[in-house]
């Protein structure tokens, strides 16, 4: 007698018999590398919380990002790291600010062969790291943010953006960066919005590699999403679908597969999530103290992400997958 798990057993029996029936497949066209390019340095400055991830020189941009797209990964995001930072984060909408200059680099070196998405916020820009402009009291001013938001938008889609990646939560931010788009004749111009993106204590070492400090001790819980609440997240990714987004994000991936598998289940355009900077910085940490298999992990992590409904993967190991899986 063949027992029903017999035949399970005969489907694991080799290396290409898993493949053949594998129910999820992790593709090199399935990742977004996250890149930093800092203002006034002339060489790439290691992150020391990111092992192997640097904040980049122009030039050195260049290179990665011509290596990676080599390697088959065809879109990447950019993070600028300013030399000068002020309360308004006017860097952010500089056409001369560093993504901006990094944007149109990238567009003259590879055309249309990689997808450029741009990170559209200010914390990285402003003095005091919050999102948005503050007010008199000191709180975020979401509606004057908006306006911020819509001439950064327009900025990276001069400089040559496929895609502005709103990250900063603001109510309205969406519907604010596509009205901007459209008026400046910038149509074809992708939103990525990150929409279900929680107040995670899984940022830290990102906030090293943009060397944003949040003033006087204060956090962002009052605009980003309370890390309890999963219909809150969905609520958030159906009101940015209603104002122009074109694909969404959940962020953090892995601390929120479940909030990423009820929006699979109910939303059908492209949905992106970000395997962040704690979720990687962990994972090296333990294998440099020979606790696990770091490519192994790395491939199972980003596998399950990817199996719980994500069309593409925001990781650091963007490059390190994609050598494993040539």
């Amino acid at each position: 007698m063949s027992f029903p798990q017999t035949r399970l057993r005969r489907l694991r029996r080799t290396p290409a018999m898993r493949r053949l029936v594998a129910e999820t497949r992790l593709g090199v066209d399935d990742l977004v590398a996250p890149l930093f390019v800092r203002e006034g340095i002339d060489e790439p400055v290691p992150i020391p919380s990111l092992p192997g991830v640097v904040q980049h020189t122009r030039s050195s941009l260049r290179a990665e990002v011509a290596e990676l797209a080599d390697l088959g990964v065809n879109a990447v995001i950019l993070f600028g790291v300013p030399e000068h930072k002020d309360a308004e984060g006017s860097g952010a909408s500089d056409p001369d600010g560093i993504v901006q200059v990094a944007l149109r680099d990238l567009r003259d070196d590879l055309g249309d062969r990689v997808v450029l998405m741009a990170d559209l916020c200010i914390d990285e820009y402003t003095e005091h790291g919050h999102c948005g402009l503050l007010a008199p009291d000191g709180t975020v001013d979401n509606d004057a943010t908006l306006e911020v938001y819509g001439e950064a938008a327009i900025a990276q889609a001069d400089a040559g953006a496929d895609v502005c990646a709103p990250s900063g939560m603001m109510d309205g931010q969406v519907l604010a960066i596509r009205d901007a788009l459209d008026d400046s004749d910038h149509e074809q111009v992708s939103i990525l919005a990150y929409s279900a993106k929680y107040a995670s204590a899984l940022y830290g070492p990102f906030r090293d590699a943009v060397d944003v400090h949040i003033a006087d001790g204060g956090d962002r819980r009052a605009y980003q999403q309370d890390w309890a609440n999963a219909r809150e997240g969905l609520s958030e990714l159906r009101e940015d679908l209603m104002e122009g987004a074109d694909m969404v994000m959940v962020k953090p991936a892995l601390t929120y597969l479940d909030v990423l598998t009820r929006a699979r289940a109910e939303i059908d355009v492209p949905i992106a999530a970000y395997h962040v900077s704690g979720e990687y910085a962990m994972v090296h940490a333990a294998a440099e103290r020979g606790w696990l298999d770091l490519d192994a992990v790395a491939l199972e992590q980003i596998t399950a992400v990817k199996r719980a409904g994500a069309d593409m993967v925001l990781t650091y190991f963007a490059r390190r997958l994609a050598e494993l899986l040539q």
